[in-house]
């Protein structure tokens, strides 16, 4: 409501005893609610006749909400699981972030997006409902004896670029921006030969993320592979699983030093998840942020399956799976947003503004999309 300035005698005087609950907004603008027993129309037309211009405390919401079923709020999504159908939401989101993440960036007029990332893993399901439009390039580094697969590609890659706000499923924590998928990963697993390969194109193609959702415990270094990495990380954001197996350390390439080692929280963010790699008493390279993976991996955890993460499934399907594979991408997701919204940084500054925003509240170092971002962008 607006008048003769908000101390003005006459707006007070046709305030009445309203005037004592009026609230100075901005000079010349009073926002004065409605006396119990009127409706907002009675009360609006009655000031309106004593001649003051009146409106609506209109309410705007957040644009940087995707209309996607998964993302929770929404509809869900209807998965068959050994305990029958249920609807199911990706609070992994929620619970680093990610739509705060989202809203800062749509209330700075930017577009929630990611720099180019590259997803060294398995084939994916290009045709998936819900890749369409994030998939700008793909390449594969196998052989053609060997035997390949797109399921393991098609969910981690969907968890951080399942194609946001298109009605469909779920919404990548990325909600836009270009993926390159690189096939380094066969059913049997993944060479140095075909990993430095891969690594390397990733690197040419420009990509500001490289995430590899993959490792083993059989190398603790590997001379070859260490001498990529430590070249990609001049221009790219390193992320690997850190492992599925608690007793053995950080799995190489987690365990290099110029990679980010991504470890899993399943039903808690304070307490990693049954199956997580972590440091151990001769392996003692520790963890550089934890995210949402899933509770119920290996049966290691009473944890049902419904405590898994919502992830994209090849034939244009959705599944609940448990791994570090699915929090890596989670991280790659937040370092490709942070590296869009300023394309200053280097991969460098962003991987130490990414760990040092980590929320520790639970003592462990959490993914915090929304710190992050905005550290980003100081």
């Amino acid at each position: 409501m607006t008048g003769d300035g908000v101390r003005g005698s006459g707006v007070l005087s046709a305030l009445g005893t309203q005037a004592i609950s009026a609230q100075a907004v901005i000079p010349g603008l009073l926002l004065v609610p409605t006396p119990a027993g009127q409706s907002d129309q009675a009360w609006a037309a009655r000031l309106t006749a004593q001649g003051l211009s009146v409106q609506p405390d209109y309410l705007y919401s957040a644009l940087a909400v995707p209309n996607d079923p998964g993302v929770p709020g929404n509809a869900g999504v209807n998965v068959v699981t050994a305990l029958g159908t249920r609807k199911v939401y990706q609070t992994y989101l929620t619970r680093i972030t990610a739509p705060q993440a989202w809203e800062f960036l749509s209330a700075c007029g930017k577009t929630p997006a990611a720099a180019t990332t590259a997803m060294l893993d398995s084939a994916l399901e290009s045709s998936h409902p819900d890749l369409q439009g994030r998939i700008v390039d793909s390449v594969s580094f196998l052989g053609a004896t060997d035997s390949r697969t797109t399921e393991h590609g098609t969910a981690t890659t969907g968890v951080l670029a399942a194609t946001a706000d298109n009605g469909t499923g779920l919404a990548g924590v990325t909600w836009s921006g270009s993926v390159v998928s690189v096939e380094v990963l066969s059913a049997v697993g993944a060479s140095t030969s075909v990993l430095a390969k891969g690594v390397n194109y990733a690197v040419q193609k420009g990509a500001k993320v490289i995430n590899m959702s993959l490792g083993t415990t059989k190398v603790r270094s590997d001379p070859a592979l260490d001498s990529v990495l430590s070249s990609a990380a001049g221009s790219a954001v390193l992320v690997a699983a850190a492992g599925n197996t608690p007793g053995d350390g950080v799995y190489y390439p987690a365990s290099h030093p110029d990679v980010i080692a991504v470890g899993a929280v399943g039903r808690s963010n304070s307490t990693l998840a049954c199956y997580s790699a972590r440091p151990s008493a001769t392996l003692t390279r520790p963890l550089d942020v934890v995210a949402p993976g899933g509770a119920s991996y290996g049966g290691c955890s009473s944890a049902a399956v419904t405590d898994d993460l919502l992830l994209l499934a090849p034939g244009g399907d959705y599944d609940l799976q448990a791994g570090t594979s699915f929090s890596a991408p989670l991280v790659s997701g937040v370092a490709g947003l942070m590296r869009a919204a300023n394309p200053g940084l280097s991969a460098a500054q962003t991987r130490a503004l990414l760990l040092e925003s980590v929320n520790r509240t639970g003592g462990l170092p959490l993914l915090d999309a929304e710190a992050a971002v905005k550290a980003a962008t100081r």
